[in-house]
This record gives structure tokens, sequence and C-alpha cells, in this order.
């Protein structure tokens, strides 16, 4: 019963197979292969627009900080919510890449930037004013740190807000895909349509191995020469990118990264559902991807974490959190729902 997280989860077989093939024989090394140029070009066909540059890291704080690290100066900031995972979860890695910038941080309910709050920080930016940090991007997560997910519509009012103020507009992706199933947006609708211009795709969490992927649009795609010299410098850039690439490719193949976030995305809402009806328990955020935020009676909490099952409670108010993946099976949901009710 591990609903820690959904990068705990084992990688799909397909994963492995094709990371298998592609160890026949020698290739080109730093993303010079054959299978990192067509995963570029399958990328391309999946958003929709030649217009379009890719380069792969093997971790989304790198992904994360490499994006923001080409949309944000030192000495400016970047728009995020006060709980997104760039400010709370990568140890200062988007400071540390940007050369200094600083994140500002705004409100919203269930992990989504509030639009007022975006607004108000737009009005206040100034960057004629030489004691400031102005704003030079914003960055969204979708899904959020909550769980909860962005309509295409959503994205682009906060894109096209950011945009009328001159900053560029950061995806967080890690979970892209389960806010794609959930949706049932394109991934040219969630991103370059809705006016993103750096995309960090996570496939880590969604059967991958530690394929995620920096995705540049439109005119920002122009600086794919310096990104790929911040991933040489950052030391981001594998060797051996076939192998990344091949399990990149992989998920992307007949839709499985969506088959798989749909699979996790299901088995959220089905133990939300089982939580739901036990006395005195509490969903506190909509579940619309593979996160259930749970406030439990703390002796449910003690039987759950006396059976053994894996997952991280948040704090002294009750609410735990649990993940799914593409891999939790029916019989584990059962499992830790019996365990509840005991």
């Amino acid at each position: 019963m591990n609903f820690s997280s959904d990068t705990a989860a084992p990688a799909h077989p397909d994963v492995l197979a094709a990371m298998a093939e592609a160890n026949a024989g020698p290739a080109p090394s730093y993303g010079n292969d054959a299978l990192t140029e067509a995963l570029r070009a399958r990328l391309r066909e999946i958003f929709e627009t030649g217009d379009l540059a890719a380069t792969v890291v093997t971790s989304g704080t790198g992904s994360n900080a490499l994006a923001l690290s080409l949309l944000t100066p030192g000495h400016g900031a970047v728009l995020c919510h006060e709980a997104a995972h760039i400010h709370e979860h990568e140890r200062g890695a988007p400071e540390f890449f940007t050369g200094g910038a600083k994140l500002q941080l705004l409100e919203g309910d269930h992990g989504r930037i509030a639009m007022p709050a975006l607004e108000a920080a737009l009005d206040h930016r100034n960057p004629d004013f030489v004691h400031e940090c102005p704003a030079f991007a914003l960055s969204v997560s979708n899904l959020t740190e909550f769980g909860t997910a962005y309509s295409a519509e959503a994205v682009a009012a906060r894109a096209d807000a950011a945009k009328a103020d001159g900053l560029s507009v950061h995806l967080d992706g890690a979970r892209f895909a389960n806010a794609l199933a959930f949706t049932g947006a394109s991934p040219a609708e969630m991103s370059w349509r809705a006016g993103v211009d750096a995309l960090s795709l996570g496939f880590t969490k969604n059967g991958g191995v530690s394929a995620e992927i920096v995705i540049l649009f439109g005119e920002t795609a122009a600086k794919f020469g310096e990104l790929e010299a911040r991933r040489k410098r950052a030391g981001l850039m594998p060797p051996k990118t076939r192998f990344t690439s091949a399990e990149a490719l992989a998920m992307l193949k007949d839709g499985l990264w969506l088959t798989l976030a749909a699979r996790a995305n299901a088995s959220a809402r089905a133990l939300a559902e089982g939580f739901a009806a036990i006395d005195g328990a509490e969903i506190v955020h909509p579940v619309e991807g593979n996160l259930v935020f749970a406030r439990l009676p703390q002796p449910v909490i003690d039987r759950l974490q006396g059976e053994g099952a894996a997952f991280y409670p948040l704090g002294g108010d009750r609410v735990c959190r649990f993940v799914c993946s593409w891999a939790t099976t029916e019989d584990e949901i059962a499992g830790l729902l019996d365990a509840a009710r005991t």
C-alpha cells in the first residue's frame, strides 16, 4: 500500500523494453543520436507545431530551473503560486540557476493562482524602479501541488495577463499528462496555444525512469543554443542521451503517457470516494488528477501507519497526501480503505 509518491512507482515495461532496445551497439553521445532526433520530431507532431525546440534532462527540478533561467535574469523575479514546487521543494534551484532571481509568491485556492492576485502583482510591477525586483516570468503548475488542474482557458487567461505586461510564461508539467487526461485538452491547447513559452514536460511520475524534457515554443525556441550551454554547464546533459530519449518515445507511442495518466487519475477518484464515505473524513482539495488530500480522524491515520501504508501526513491538522500511480491496483486501494475502516 504505497501511496507516498508517483516517483516511487515502477517504470512501465514498454519503457524498459525501449531502453534495452536502445542498448544495441554504439551511438553518438550528448543528444546527437537518432533517437533524440526522433523524439524531437515526435514532439513536433504531438504539439502540432514545427516551431519547437526540445532537450532532455533527468530531473524535474533541473527541467524547471533550466527553463526559468532562460526566461528570467538574476536581477528579476518569477511569479508563482505560494505552494509551487519551484518554491517549496527545489531547494533554491531556480534561484541558483537564474543567478539570484527572486520568487514572488501569489495566493489562490487549491494551488491555482488567483487572477486577482496575479493582476495585483502585475499592477505593482515597475521595471523602471531601481529598488524593485520586477517579474520577468510567470510559472504555472499543471497539475498543481494540490492535484488540481487548470483548464487550457485558465492557463491562457493567466498567460495573457502576464504577456500583456511583458512577462514570459513557464509551465511546470511534472504531471502534465494527468492534467490533459482530466481536462481533455490537447497538448497544444494546454501549452503554446495558451501562451506558454517554455514547458517542463515530465514522464518520471507517469511510468518513465528519469525522462524530463524542456520544450521551448515560438520565439523562445531561438534560445535553444543558450539552453544547451546552460544544460551542459549545470551537469544536466546525459552523455548517453539515447536512453532517456528512448523512454520518452516509448511513453509517447500510441498515447501511452495519457493512458497511464488516466489510469492514475481513476485510482485517485476511487480512493477519494472511499475516504469520503468514512465518518469524520474530508477531501480538502478537488480530486482532478492522481493526488488525494484527505483530512482523516487521528485513529484512522494511526491504523494506516500501523498497517505499513506509505503516505504523507502534512501537519497538525490531520491532512494527509495520497498519490496514485499508473501501477496502483484496485487491491491496493481496497486494502487501504479496509485498513482505514477497521
